[in-house]
């Protein structure tokens, strides 16, 4: 049980940065919901649904390959600098290229006249992806303390901004301009719109990134060798990583491109986007318990009672899930407060989703049999075969459901995919690694 009480401490302080910052994150909510129409919020639902993606691309499964090497290697801080080579340099790749061909980019995605978005973006991607690096190594120090207070400052900050351009900017316009005319005009002022929302994460990714500079002030050694070792594992980790997020973004992803109507088909996104933030919740607690999961699983592989304490881990992981849920069922008459009337429609898929995150929650703490026998394949055939599934569902149940309910459709297809992605984990990895699991 000592095990399980040091997941626990870890949980605590992970979790205090990650539900306390998600939750005044998810506080925005009402913010964008009451300023901006459905259609223009599904706008900002739709980009960060691909910017999640392209974040797993660019980390490309690193942040596991570091843990897995640094706890086997006599030299961590190696692993540590080989790795950030590696990511910085991909990071800064995809800032030039994504500068020089924004312009396509931008109609790729649709949004030809929002090309300012999608570059501040596919930034604030690059300067995200590096710093994860970093953020891993205060984890792998076990310095909660200090990961904690820099992503809650991120999250006081982004919170920050975004009051002072949405609310406070327009009334300074009205009654003293001067103040503000230098970038507030040449932005394009009230009009700007939710661009305000994405300069605000621009700017709070660069500061997050020199809050960081003490951890990267270390001696930079590169070993070639040892990175292609990385890769060599990591590489199963990010196929299932960018099948598992498009999985969990496919709604708002797919929906604008299987309709003609693009503003309705923006406005289902929008929809569908704030009724998930009510789900969140149960999001926030596997995100909680995954950050002090991967170190525990690693550093307790040699240890005796391992075996038990894994068990008792997911035990604990599902009753508090399912605690979760019950929670959020009760109090969804008052919750449902947090966004407009208008996007109250959606209120009947936040049931669905939070049961499929926590179907998707203990498919990630089945995940260790693959991780620790080092058969990381299996994590990518898992997340290819429940990205196909989730793309064929929502190919199927969107258009059949149609406007203006499409994105129920998209909420089905994450429960199906998830539960058997969960069970096919479960039965595959008794064969590798069983686990008396209490079922």
């Amino acid at each position: 049980m000592a095990g399980i009480k040091s997941l626990a401490k870890d949980t605590a302080i992970y979790g205090m940065s990650s539900i306390i910052g998600r939750f005044l994150n998810w506080c925005l909510v009402p913010l964008y919901v009451y300023m901006f129409p459905t259609d223009e919020y599904g706008i900002v639902s739709y980009l960060y649904s691909f910017t999640a993606v392209a974040l797993v691309i660019l980390n490309y499964g690193m942040e596991t390959g570091f843990f897995r090497f640094a706890n086997k290697a006599d030299d961590p801080q190696k692993v540590f600098t080989t790795s950030l080579i590696s990511v910085g340099s991909t990071s800064l790749i995809f800032m030039l290229l994504a500068t020089l061909f924004i312009t396509p980019l931008s109609e790729l995605l649709k949004l030809p006249e929002h090309a300012d978005y999608v570059w501040m973006l596919a930034i604030v991607v690059a300067i995200d992806a590096f710093s994860n690096l970093p953020f891993a190594y205060l984890r792998y120090k076990r310095r909660a303390l200090r990961f904690a207070s820099i992503k809650m400052l991120n999250v006081w900050l982004n919170i920050s901004l975004n009051l002072f351009f949405i609310l406070a900017c327009p009334w300074i316009d009205d009654n003293a301009p001067s103040l503000i005319s230098w970038f507030y005009e040449p932005a394009g002022g009230a009009e700007f719109g939710i661009g305000w929302i994405f300069v605000a994460n621009f700017i709070s990714s660069i500061v997050i990134l020199l809050m960081l500079l003490p951890e990267l002030m270390v001696k930079y050694r590169f070993d070639a060798a040892l990175l292609r070792q990385m890769l060599g594992y990591s590489w199963p980790l990010l196929v299932l990583g960018v099948a598992g997020i498009m999985s969990q973004n496919m709604g708002q992803m797919i929906i604008p491109h299987l309709f003609d109507d693009e503003q309705a088909a923006h406005s289902m996104v929008g929809i569908y986007g704030a009724n998930i933030k009510i789900a969140i919740v149960m999001v926030m607690f596997t995100q909680a318990f995954r950050y002090a999961y991967e170190p525990f699983i690693f550093a307790r592989a040699q240890g005796e009672d391992k075996t038990q304490s894994y068990c008792d881990a997911m035990k604990f992981f599902v009753i508090f899930g399912l605690m979760i849920f019950l929670g959020v069922m009760f109090f969804l008459p008052l919750l449902k407060h947090f966004v407009s009337e208008p996007y109250w429609e959606g209120l009947k898929i936040v049931p669905v989703m939070m049961m499929a995150e926590l179907f998707f929650g203990v498919f990630f703490n089945l995940s260790l049999w693959y991780k620790l026998t080092d058969r990381t394949q299996w994590g990518m055939y898992f997340s290819l075969m429940g990205f196909a599934l989730m793309f064929g569902l929502n190919i199927l149940f969107v258009p059949m459901i149609g406007i203006p309910d499409g994105y129920v459709g998209s909420a089905w297809a994450a429960f199906i995919s998830y539960l058997v992605m969960m069970l096919v984990s479960y039965f595959v990895g008794r064969r590798y690694y069983p686990l008396p699991y209490e079922i």
